[in-house]
């Protein structure tokens, strides 16, 4: 299990910023980012959440033993470092990282991505 006092360079917002039935405005979210690596639970579908990451740089890494993780690039490019090999996913790619994968996210540009995760998910992840 993740050490919970254990601090990270990132900025994450769990709390879901839109309601059922309303319009999730993702250009004016990453319009007015100004972090290196910004995340923001947008909604809630069924026992998932949408998320939306504006990164640029390394995240640490990690795994999530009991749920897979779905990763969209909206803008730049994304990379997903695997034990065994590097995704390279470009604008309107996907992938999604089986749950117990070790996995390191990093883009070398800003990079704006959607994520699709169980709620419940924590994610800097369970090691």
């Amino acid at each position: 299990m993740a050490d919970a006092d254990k601090t990270y360079p990132y900025v994450t917002h769990l709390n879901v910023l839109y309601a059922p039935a309303e319009v999730v405005d993702v250009p004016a979210l990453v319009a007015a980012c100004t972090d290196r690596w910004y995340n923001q639970t947008l909604c809630r579908v069924n026992e998932s959440v949408v998320r939306l990451g504006v990164i640029q740089g390394d995240y640490h890494w990690h795994k999530h033993d009991d749920e897979d993780e779905f990763f969209y690039v909206v803008e730049g490019k994304f990379l997903i470092d695997l034990e065994s090999r590097t995704v390279e996913l470009e604008r309107g790619q996907g992938f999604v990282v089986p749950k117990g994968t070790m996995h390191r996210p990093r883009a070398l540009e800003r990079t704006v991505i959607l994520m699709v995760e169980g709620a419940g998910i924590i994610p800097t992840g369970d090691e």
